[in-house]
């Protein structure tokens, strides 16, 4: 009979403890490591490559790298790294998954799939605020995290709020307090709307300022393009209406821009650039020529004074935004890599850039294991 309660006891106690380590394991947890570490100078590497890397870095004031994971949100320097380090700070909450991330100025906001958004310090990881806000879509990042940091869904920032869409739904919180300011439903969906540099928050059938959540009645017809976003779909520079007409977005009123209704233009560090007919061109809004560069090129995008190409022989390209001259030439690639990838997503910010590299003629699935051209597909680089 002893021995049996003995038994009995042991069983009784090897559940609790199988019980006790899955719920530390598994259970809702929430961890946050800050840095008392000091803020990393400003650094402008010469042009060049610098590293290559598997996740898809958000370039933080040209100081930090954030990186998007499942249940994680982590953040290392320096920027300029050949590769991943140890985390500065990080954030990870169980079993929620992160949505999507935005920064501006010094502050990074987070979105998780129990609707959560958390504000950081992005210079320490310290939390500034919480808010409670719809459910988001859970973590879409794939690989690379890309998506999540690059374009988040239904997540924007614009005029000192932060944009949440869910459906029909679109609400504004400030970006100091985590306040919700403002709340309406929109006629259509607009997860995939963008914000103006101009503080407006565009969508397929409506615009509203980012501030008040107030129709702007007097926008253009949509469905619009966005152009010269910077990342995040936020603080576009212009769009396309409907009508295939062009404008840029410096104010809360749009203005008019016929340079930008060919539909190879966009805007680049604040001049609207087209690449056609064998040469990228510099215009002015109204059209006039400013510069013309010869050679074939995409256009990547642009700093605050320059523009950045992508050349077929897999160079980049950065030209002066009011010469058009040529400030450096940088052939991307890591060592001895050839030129078998085309782009995939990727993010300007002033002296950086961040690619990320999809195998030439590879599958269109982002989870097949040959859908990125390496392991380490995202290619960092200076100019």
């Amino acid at each position: 009979m002893t021995r049996v309660l003995l038994r009995a006891s042991a069983a009784v106690l090897l559940l609790l403890s199988s019980a006790l380590i899955g719920w530390r394991v598994l259970g809702p947890a929430e961890r946050l490591d800050t840095s008392p570490e000091p803020y990393p100078v400003l650094v402008v590497s010469a042009p060049g490559v610098l590293g290559r890397i598997s996740v898809a870095p958000l370039i933080f004031n040209d100081r930090l790298r954030i990186y998007a994971a499942k249940h994680q949100l982590r953040a290392d320097e320096p920027v300029y790294g050949r590769a991943v380090y140890t985390s500065r700070w990080s954030l990870r909450r169980w079993p929620e998954q992160l949505s999507g991330v935005v920064t501006t100025g010094t502050t990074v906001v987070s979105r998780w799939s129990d609707g959560q958004l958390v504000a950081q310090d992005g210079r320490t990881g310290k939390i500034l605020w919480r808010a409670s806000g719809p459910d988001a879509p859970d973590y879409a990042g794939h690989r690379t995290g890309a998506a999540a940091v690059w374009s988040p869904p239904g997540l924007r920032i614009a005029g000192g709020s932060v944009v949440v869409a869910e459906g029909h739904d679109l609400l504004g919180y400030d970006l100091g307090t985590g306040a919700q300011r403002w709340r309406i439903e929109t006629p259509a969906d607009c997860a995939d709307g963008f914000t103006t540099a101009g503080g407006v928050v565009v969508c397929p059938v409506g615009a509203y300022d980012a501030s008040s959540g107030q129709p702007v009645a007097t926008w253009p017809a949509g469905p619009s393009t966005p152009l010269g976003c910077p990342v995040a779909d936020s603080g576009c520079a212009g769009f396309r209406d409907a009508a295939g007409h062009g404008w840029l977005t410096a104010s809360a009123t749009p203005q008019r821009a016929t340079a930008l209704d060919r539909p190879e233009a966009t805007v680049a560090a604040g001049v609207v650039v087209a690449a056609a007919g064998g040469a990228v061109t510099g215009y002015a809004p109204d059209g006039t020529v400013r510069w013309t560069w010869p050679g074939e090129a995409r256009v990547l995008g642009g700093s605050s004074t320059q523009v950045l190409l992508f050349r077929p022989d897999h160079h980049l390209v950065v030209l002066d935004a009011a010469t058009g001259d040529r400030r450096a030439d940088v052939r991307l690639a890591f060592g001895k890599e050839d030129d078998l990838w085309e782009i995939g997503a990727y993010q300007i910010s002033e002296h950086y850039l961040a690619i990320e590299r999809r195998r030439l003629g590879g599958p269109d699935d982002p989870d097949s294991p040959i859908y990125y051209y390496t392991t380490d597909t995202v290619l960092l680089a200076g100019y």
